[in-house]
């Protein structure tokens, strides 16, 4: 990518003398409003008079991108989806005006930009397009002039100027990307928590904020099912070395550090406690158990474009076995259709599945050099009397499919058995926004 830096360990460009580049990103909730914008406003330039420069990456206004998608299909079931792009990327261009509008309000110089005008480019894939390249040279001209810069997140152009946008969760990915592109020291996420915890408050009272946490850990709890960052501004802040930070927009605090793993830091067992309810499961039972099965099985769910996630075969008997696997609960009926399609064919007993499962996962570093892991897992679920339907483990998490309706009861179960509780723990959480 032009312009980006993949050397985040060591010292970071400056754009205006000595001054640090802050790169902040507000979603929608944080924008939902005329007052809470002129909140956000007086944030960012407290930031910069702290002695910051500072770039702003905004969502729509919450709600808004929905009310956009319903009004296009108002006039076209299935509209085209370049032409819905192109809708979809005013949403942010409302928010960067108005954000601009409120600093210069507060007195301070800023302007705002779209996607196309920084020169986000994109492929051409609408609706979900991934960054190619930023020419941020407009951006650095401003800092260098002393204006905040505030840019509209989720969205950019493709080769011919086709606007795109960058799918759900879009804006994170676009802060991430300037900051690496313009060798940030820090892309700070600002949404409605105050950071990354070890599970999901509203699950265990007890969880507790993390100070800090690496890119690997974030990016297993985020594919796992955790919601607060999404996967690809993950996976580009640990390809460039952009340290985050999440922080709350409604209350002061430092938030939680998502960094590199540092060789002197004491890294913990268990960071986090991640689960997914939109697991659903499939067995094929009685098949052969011959070279090739696997594939036969897999490979039409695979031609369908459906992701597999966990997979078990049983040990054969009689010549025979059972093969398991899991897709997204959204892709649970497809796949059963395609399984019963060709069940003949595969020489199969019966195809059966449950919908009614969840996956539960440990995630930590300190997996790497601590045994006994599993078996704490696994002693902590059946004191509870939860059965393990499927195992999946990799270098730091280890996942489990068990009973929807023991969820809550198993994250409580893992939380305490790992030492997570926070005693003092009250958290408030409003309902997370996505944009």
């Amino acid at each position: 990518m032009h312009g980006a830096r993949g050397d985040g360990r060591g010292t970071r460009k400056q754009v205006n003398g000595l001054m640090p580049l802050i790169v902040q990103k507000y979603g929608g909730t944080s924008v939902g409003s005329i007052e809470r914008i002129e909140d956000v406003a007086r944030k960012v330039i407290k930031t910069k008079e702290a002695g910051n420069n500072v770039v702003v990456v905004v969502s729509a206004m919450s709600g808004e991108t929905n009310r956009l998608t319903e009004l296009a299909k108002q006039m076209n079931p299935n509209p085209p989806a370049r032409e819905l792009d192109m809708m979809l990327s005013t949403g942010e261009q409302v928010t960067i005006a108005l954000l601009a509008m409120a600093i210069e309000k507060q007195g301070h110089a800023a302007r705002c930009y779209t996607g196309a005008q920084v020169r986000i480019l994109t492929d051409s894939v609408h609706s979900k397009a991934r960054i190619q390249e930023i020419d941020a040279k407009v951006v650095t001209e401003d800092l260098k002039e002393g204006r905040i810069v505030v840019v509209a997140g989720f969205q950019g152009m493709d080769s011919s100027g086709a606007i795109t946008t960058l799918g759900r969760g879009g804006s994170d990915t676009t802060a991430v990307a300037l900051a690496a592109a313009l060798g940030a020291d820090e892309c700070e996420i600002y949404t409605d928590v105050d950071g990354v915890y070890t599970t999901d408050p509203r699950v265990a009272s007890k969880a507790r904020r993390l100070d800090r946490i690496t890119f690997e850990e974030m990016l297993e709890m985020a594919s796992l099912g955790s919601k607060i960052l999404q996967i690809r501004a993950v996976e580009f802040a640990g390809k460039y070395h952009v340290p985050l930070r999440v922080r709350s927009t409604f209350d002061d605090g430092p938030g939680t550090l998502i960094t590199y793993e540092d060789e002197n830091m004491e890294e913990p067992l268990i960071s986090g406690i991640a689960f997914n309810r939109d697991e659903a499961k499939l067995t094929v039972l009685g098949v052969p158990d011959q070279p090739g099965i696997a594939g036969r099985i897999l490979g039409p769910v695979s031609e369908a474009n459906i992701e597999v996630d966990m997979i078990v075969q049983n040990i054969s008997q009689s010549g025979l076995t059972d093969f398991t696997f899991t897709v997204h609960r959204n892709d649970y009926e497809k796949t059963l259709k395609i399984l019963q399609g060709i069940n003949d064919e595969l020489g199969a007993r019966e195809v059966y599945g449950d919908t009614k499962i969840v996956k539960l996962s440990l995630v930590g570093v300190g997996m790497r050099s601590h045994a006994g892991v599993a078996s704490t897992m696994f002693e902590a679920l059946a004191k509870e009397g939860i059965n393990i339907q499927m195992i999946s483990t990799s270098e730091i998490k280890i996942s489990v499919v068990i009973d929807e309706k023991y969820l809550e009861l198993g994250v409580r179960a893992l939380h305490t058995a790992f030492e997570l509780d926070d005693e003092d723990a009250q958290v408030s959480i409003e309902g997370k926004s996505s944009d």
